[in-house]
């Protein structure tokens, strides 16, 4: 029986300040977005889409979505040196993985995971 499920698509992000949040993440991700309107923007990142949406607030307990990334301990130090704050450090969670969430200028938590068991790309 197939669920019609095709898999993750798109993260969307709240964000009250959507020219800050546009800027913050076109200079995190070194390119501009794709989808660029007054009511949302779109980032292409590794075949998915990271979108932030003006119409939404930062919330306590939603989901965290991890980006992978090669190298977790420079990527937790650009975040940093871009504005993000501190939410939980770089962890080894085991089997090489490494995990951390850092918090952007507009509030929403956004993961970052080394895992060498995926494909990088």
């Amino acid at each position: 029986m197939m669920s019609g499920f095709l898999g993750l698509r798109t993260t969307i992000y709240a964000a009250p300040d959507l020219e800050k949040a546009k800027a913050w993440y076109t200079q995190v991700l070194g390119a501009a977005p794709y989808f660029d309107e007054p009511f949302y923007v779109g980032f292409s990142v590794g075949g998915f889409e990271l979108g932030l949406d003006p119409d939404l607030a930062p919330g306590i307990g939603t989901p965290v979505t991890y980006w992978g990334v090669s190298d977790i301990d420079a990527m937790w130090k650009q975040l940093l040196d871009l504005g993000a704050a501190e939410h939980e450090p770089v962890q080894d969670v085991g089997s090489g993985i490494k995990v951390a969430v850092v918090k952007d200028p507009m509030g929403n938590l956004l993961g970052i995971i080394e895992n060498p068991h995926f494909q990088q790309g």
